[in-house]
């Protein structure tokens, strides 16, 4: 019988689903009634499952989100100013295929940054590649980066993220290293990917916070005017599970 010579060539030749799928048929009391046809169209679409699954979590591991999230669990309740038409939108991916932003601003706790990541994850299983950074963090490393010649390929790396997740805008003040940085980042994204903002401040104290009015024009005039705004309302969720878990 050849079947054994066959599962090992299709493991030889990295095909596990069609591996995976062959060895199930043959658990099949009925697989002879099936026409040859039928059997490769089972074996195809099992190697094409697992490749897509493989792929996924890689793109999701590469992502390095900061909170596993689902669209599907977002809390649409009135007193979170949550436009569910929006979201739905935004589930689409569309704006993604558009090279449009997403601004997420509200207090701490109120979920900022759970949708972000969730509009991060949707993009993954739609085949984009994504990224989570904190920009405290971020500047950190872009300045490690300048001191030991890593500075053009992190660059290189944050410009052709699909899905770029900037998480707490504003929470320190940032330097002319920091303005000058975000601005590049900015410029080789602008019309070619996508970029999510979470902050605390509402987007109107944005340029103000950066500090420098002519490098806050030219930030803003990247990111802000081609972005979906959502303003988040209401209680830290944070603080309401603490005490939901203490009742």
């Amino acid at each position: 019988m050849l079947i054994h010579p066959a599962l090992d060539r299709l493991r030889t030749l990295r095909l596990e689903g069609m591996a995976k799928a062959l060895e199930d048929q043959l658990q099949m009391p009925d697989v002879e009634d099936l026409r040859f046809e039928e059997r490769l169209s089972l074996l195809l679409d099992r190697e094409a499952t697992e490749r897509n699954s493989r792929r996924l979590k890689t793109r999701l591991r590469k992502a390095k989100l900061r909170q596993t999230a689902f669209l599907e669990n977002i809390d649409f309740r009135k007193s979170r100013g949550l436009d569910k038409s929006l979201i739905l939108a935004l589930a689409s991916c569309d704006w993604i295929r558009d090279h449009q932003n997403v601004l997420v601003c509200g207090a701490t706790g109120v979920g900022k940054t759970f949708l972000a990541c969730a509009l991060a994850q949707k993009a993954c299983r739609e085949g984009f590649s994504a990224l989570y950074v904190r920009m405290p963090r971020l500047f950190q490393d872009l300045a490690l980066a300048q001191a030991d010649g890593r500075y053009p390929k992190s660059m290189a790396q944050l410009a052709k993220t699909d899905v770029l997740m900037l998480d707490d805008f504003g929470l320190v003040p940032l330097g002319e290293r920091d303005r000058r940085d975000l601005l590049e980042i900015l410029e080789d994204r602008h019309g070619l990917r996508s970029t999510i903002v979470t902050s605390q401040l509402p987007v109107e104290s944005w340029h103000e916070a950066i500090g420098d009015p002519t490098l806050a024009d030219a930030i803003l005039d990247r990111l802000v005017h081609n972005a979906h705004r959502i303003q988040l309302k209401g209680g830290s969720i944070r603080r309401l599970e603490a005490r939901a878990k203490k009742s």
